[in-house]
């Protein structure tokens, strides 16, 4: 069984956090211990305890391990916007090394870390660093999150280039019902099902109150 897993998605507001959290509670179900990271986060409220983000605090609370907030997310930013420039903003540059350290840290804790990115696989960490070049860094299994909507098919299979041009390994993938009205969802799903390269771990229905602990996904095939 993999160590862990990184989730990408297919572009942004596509349900990564609650794929990543219905990841963790899979393997929560297998009997692990299971920490979670959200390295980059841009979109913050503040809270008596600091800058929070909805999506970490998610992840924070389906992992059974307890970790601080910044090992969870070491970097955080308050505008909504893309991390590359929230952190150019903020006068900040991201080092891949240090949010290597802090998996490393959660990982001697915990028997897998889901880690979940933002926005899509090649979204930039700054001037030449992405998201793919995070998830070598950290040596993960990569899942793909597809926001099943219409152009979902084209961005899957760019996602599916993307992850194989940098030799990681396509762990698996799962069509997350973002638009409920959308037209030969099942067709739609089947010339998925045939072109892109790795299992299909869960369809997640379109819900009203989504719980990931409710969300019936598998974990990738060890290797």
């Amino acid at each position: 069984m993999p160590r862990g897993l990184f989730i990408t998605g297919t572009d942004t507001e596509v349900g990564k956090t609650l794929v990543a959290c219905g990841l963790v509670h899979a393997y929560r179900r297998a009997g692990l211990r299971v920490a979670a990271m959200k390295p980059v986060a841009a979109g913050c409220y503040e809270t008596p305890e600091g800058w929070k983000n909805e999506d970490v605090e998610a992840l924070r609370k389906a992992a059974n391990i307890d970790a601080p907030l910044d090992e969870v997310n070491p970097y955080r930013f308050v505008e909504p916007i893309a991390p590359h420039v929230a952190a150019a903003r903020a006068n900040v540059a991201m080092d891949l090394g240090l949010i290597r350290e802090r998996f490393g840290s959660l990982a001697r804790r915990a028997d897998a870390v889901v880690v979940e990115g933002a926005g899509g696989f090649l979204v930039p960490l700054g001037d030449r660093e992405d998201f793919g070049d995070l998830a070598q860094r950290l040596g993960l299994p990569v899942v793909l999150t597809v926001g099943m909507r219409l152009g979902c098919i084209n961005h899957a299979l760019l996602t599916q280039e993307a992850i194989l041009s940098r030799d990681l390994e396509f762990a698996g993938w799962v069509a997350n019902t973002i638009d409920p009205g959308m037209s030969a969802f099942e067709d739609n799903l089947a010339t998925l099902q045939a072109r892109l390269h790795a299992p299909l771990l869960g369809v997640v229905p379109w819900l009203n109150a989504p719980d990931p602990a409710q969300i019936e996904l598998a974990l990738p095939p060890a290797r």
